[in-house]
């Protein structure tokens, strides 16, 4: 069983006035985009792409499922760029990370399209693993340009690739063994431009909550200059597979190369460890992510049933140390899952507008739909409504925006109050916020 645990921050910097960047934290699937484009394109491309590929990893939990979903966000920003003129050519970068059970264990896959990256924290070494797609990083790739010389290269952010720009894309896909202990980093250029790979490194390694790291780490980006969004997901693994012997960094599963799917990234000079040799297939995951898909609730269910079975067989033999610790064990896991999945749900939230003829704008802590039967809360009421928003920010808002925090879902209620075409508010209309201790339903 793999248990990880997350923190995200999102800011829009010293000189921009819209952010572009978006990020994705949930139990098992965690991204950052960074959009590109004129007018409000990169905000849109963002956005889309990190919808749409939300929408579709949780149709198909696996790494097929997280190739087909990366593809499917190319599909929905390109489309969306061809429906309106003034979105045309916009684009976004996107790296991920997904938790999944494969038949060797639980694998953390990841997908990486543009140039924003991902790192591993390993024994106090930064690695970074994903491949920058740029002009810059094709010439150090040919040995025309040194990694230096890169980093300060004119060109250094001119894509080769991005999610939109096109009908179909290449993705890099790789595994990587979620191992005890280890932090990964996934961040757009808005940090990495800012802040060098020493200062991000001693940052992770001192600072113990990944709330706090990701935090951190945005807030030093805007010290040293803040010339564009910041955006980064801190992901630890808490409780993963063992790890490797001779303690290694985290080893390279798989190079998934699906049709029209690029090479796993990062060449001889990116690789982590060499690859694992493919098991035979079984007919059930050894892992309990394996058997539970992404569902928390049927997570805790399996738990709950194994705790019966062996309280089945305490029935019928002597019970020793030994059996007594292993219950302690199984209480004390299925305690652990469900503080895991309240603090899941309520480190989430999302604007929304209600439905009604006194719909509004509100924020919502929780997860859209309720998750293992905790339901979402309103904590603030914005008195915006329907007439009041532009066009292309209605069908966003009607679906319902996830953001990372609170202070993330005030800043979206803020730029959707600043956007152009953004309308008066109805003169009975006001602003209220509701109680942060009401509730839609329980947990």
């Amino acid at each position: 069983m793999t248990v990880l645990r997350s923190g995200s921050a999102t800011d829009v910097g010293r000189v921009r006035t819209v952010n572009e960047d978006r990020a994705l934290e949930s139990m098992t699937l965690f991204a950052v985009a960074d959009g590109m484009g004129g007018h409000a394109g990169g905000e849109v491309a963002s956005g889309t792409a990190i919808e749409a590929f939300q929408r579709e990893f949780s149709r198909q939990p696996t790494v097929a499922g997280l190739t087909a979903a990366v593809h499917q966000a190319n599909r929905s920003v390109y489309e969306r760029s061809l429906e309106d003129a003034e979105l045309r050519g916009m684009g976004t970068t996107l790296t991920a990370a997904a938790l999944v059970a494969t038949d060797e264990g639980d694998r953390l896959a990841l997908a990486n399209v543009g140039d924003s990256r991902s790192y591993v924290l390993h024994d106090g070494e930064l690695t970074q693993l994903s491949h920058d797609h740029s002009v810059a990083e094709e010439l150090v790739d040919r040995g025309e340009l040194s990694e230096a010389e890169a980093a300060v290269h004119p060109h250094r952010h001119i894509l080769t690739r991005a999610l939109g720009v096109s009908s179909d894309v290449d993705v890099d896909i790789w595994q990587v063994v979620p191992t005890a202990g280890d932090r990964y980093l996934l961040c757009s250029d808005g940090l990495t431009n800012e802040v060098p790979e020493p200062r991000i490194a001693k940052i992770l390694a001192t600072t113990a909550d990944p709330q706090e790291a990701a935090d951190t780490l945005v807030r030093l980006a805007n010290e040293n200059g803040g010339n564009d969004n910041i955006t980064v997901v801190v992901l630890d693994v808490l409780i993963g597979e063992e790890a490797s012997a001779d303690g290694a960094a985290p080893a390279v599963a798989a190079a998934v190369a699906p049709v029209g799917v690029g090479d796993a990234p990062g060449a001889a000079r990116r690789t982590v460890a060499s690859a694992v040799p493919t098991a035979p297939e079984r007919p059930e995951s050894p892992t309990l992510l394996g058997r539970a898909g992404s569902d928390a609730a049927a997570g805790m269910r399996a738990m709950h049933a194994r705790a019966s079975e062996v309280s089945d067989r305490l029935r019928s033999r002597r019970i020793t140390f030994r059996v007594l610790l292993f219950v302690l064990v199984l209480a004390a896991i299925a305690a652990g899952a469900y503080i895991a999945v309240r603090w899941y749900v309520d480190s989430s939230y999302f604007v929304k507008l209600t439905s009604g003829a006194q719909g509004q704008v509100e924020i919502f802590q929780g997860r859209q739909g309720g998750f293992a039967g905790i339901q979402p809360k309103v904590v603030e009421r914005t008195g915006i409504v329907a007439s009041q928003i532009p066009n292309y920010y209605l069908g966003f808002v009607r679906a319902g925006v996830e953001e990372p925090s609170l202070k993330a879902a005030r800043r979206y209620v803020a730029q959707l109050r600043a956007a152009p075409g953004f309308g008066p508010a109805p003169t009975s209309t006001t602003t209220t916020t509701a109680p942060v201790t009401t509730t839609t339903g329980g947990g």
